[in-house]
């Protein structure tokens, strides 16, 4: 703690200080998806690299075939000091509709929701007031110290809110420079207001289009029916093999690299509070249709699932109309866990559904996205080393998650940079992200600064 008191003394001292910078930045109109906010968004890309520059960092702005990056580079203490790379963005959604809003959502403020005092703004949340916890860590540090304790590259996208098209050629084109022994990003959230959480797993996804044809043609169901062959009945009984009565997926090998996810995990997940009813209640529902034997949390965040995402064939008008349909369709998804190979999944799903073709009809597949899952050993050091930290500035012991959706650029750090990520954010379900009356709880700005510098501090420890 001798070096880290001071700085935690330095964040609540200077809290004011970061605000005003916070809202500085929050201003700035950087909607990266509609061209006319083009010139708002390099102006806080620049704001961004000057901000940097106060604290020493070699930052610059680089021109991409979209919107800019941001790049910022600390030396560490020491020529072996552990070197981190942070990401975060720094474009946000657009404000439509503009009537929702209660006050002009690029003018920040301080409000309060449910007696909690809130950051209010677009940006507030996702991601600004994050990425922002972060700079204002290693301020305090440089302000204290003179020195960050380790090594530091920062990377900030402008362009993550509208299909970051930059971001692969970019870190291919500058992987040397971006490298380093691990990535963070805060771009997630806790479980609770006083519950950190880690994010330690990210489904992968493989998606498909599959359209079985038959007839040349749409049949008279009363002069056709019985003799033709019916693909939507086909289809049907397709759809209707891949799960059995347990929930499991039939496909051969399609769990092929799927671990169980560790007793104690599992036992942190149960703690929660989150069962059936709390999960599926606030949707109507009240029976887990997954595999039996897991819990909620378990079906979503560490096992892999074959989900139907939509049907087509035939006659869908209104009436009636007595067709055997020509071809029928679906569309079906795939989220993969672990070490799953989305190839070898794909692969076999259309084995899958070619088997059980009759002889004179005929599969088309359409192949849409792929990407695999990751998971981040739940023993890593870094992990281990954050969660203590973050248990240390919270009320309660840093949880251990994952999540069912997929991250991008975690994926893109290990396949093109070989590097594993630390997610770890301070926003919560409430923070209304993407939505008008955005905002980002006082308190996760204030301690989500004390963690970094907590977590930091960890790092350079070894």
């Amino acid at each position: 703690m001798a070096a880290l008191a001071p700085v935690l003394d330095h964040l609540d001292k200077n809290l004011d200080a970061s605000l005003e910078r916070l809202f500085g930045l929050l201003r700035l109109k950087s909607v990266s998806t509609d061209p006319a906010f083009n010139a708002e968004v390099r102006r806080t890309a620049e704001w961004l690299a000057a901000d940097l520059k106060t604290i020493g960092f070699d930052a610059s702005v680089r021109d991409t075939i979209g919107h800019p990056m941001v790049v910022g580079h600390h030396p560490g203490p020491k020529a072996d000091s552990p070197h981190v790379l942070f990401y975060g963005h720094y474009d946000v959604q657009p404000v439509d509709p503009l009537n929702l809003w209660k006050a002009d959502p690029f003018e920040p403020s301080i409000g309060e929701v449910d007696g909690v005092r809130v950051i209010t703004g677009r940006g507030s949340s996702d991601d600004k007031g994050q990425l922002m916890t972060f700079v204002e860590a290693c301020r305090a540090y440089k302000a204290v110290h003179g020195a960050l304790p380790c090594k530091v590259t920062v990377l900030f996208e402008g362009e993550e809110e509208s299909g970051s098209k930059s971001l692969k050629p970019f870190l291919e084109a500058n992987a040397a420079e971006l490298k380093a022994d691990f990535a963070m990003v805060c771009d997630t959230g806790m479980w609770d207001r006083q519950t950190p959480a880690i994010t330690v797993g990210l489904r992968g996804m493989v998606s498909e289009e599959v359209t079985i044809h038959a007839a040349d043609r749409d049949l008279h169901s009363g002069v056709f029916g019985g003799a033709a062959a019916n693909p939507i009945r086909i289809l049907a009984r397709i759809l209707g093999d891949i799960h059995d009565d347990s929930g499991r997926v039939t496909i051969p090998g399609f769990y092929d690299g799927v671990e169980e996810t560790p007793t104690q995990i599992k036992a942190s997940w149960d703690g929660l509070g989150m069962g059936a009813a709390e999960f599926l209640g606030p949707i109507g529902l009240s029976v887990p249709a997954g595999e039996k034997g897991r819990s909620v949390l378990e079906m979503v965040w560490a096992r892999p699932t074959a989900e139907f995402n939509g049907i087509s064939g035939g006659y869908e008008g209104d009436g009636f109309k007595t067709v055997i349909a020509s071809k029928a369709s679906v569309k079906i998804s795939f989220r993969l866990v672990h070490k799953q190979n989305p190839d070898a999944v794909r692969t076999a799903f259309r084995k899958f559904v070619a088997d059980r073709l009759p002889k004179d009809c005929r599969a088309e597949f359409t192949a849409f996205g792929t990407s695999p899952a990751i998971q981040i050993s739940y023993d890593a050091p870094i992990l281990l080393k954050a969660q203590s930290a973050l248990s240390d500035e919270w009320p309660k012991k840093a949880l251990m998650v994952a999540t069912g959706g997929s991250i991008p650029i975690v994926g893109d750090f290990k396949r093109q940079l070989g590097m594993d990520t630390l997610l770890a954010g301070f926003g919560l379900d409430d923070d209304r992200i993407h939505s008008p009356n955005e905002k980002y709880d006082l308190n996760s700005f204030h301690k989500g600064q004390r963690s970094w510098a907590r977590i930091l501090d960890a790092i350079a420890k070894g």
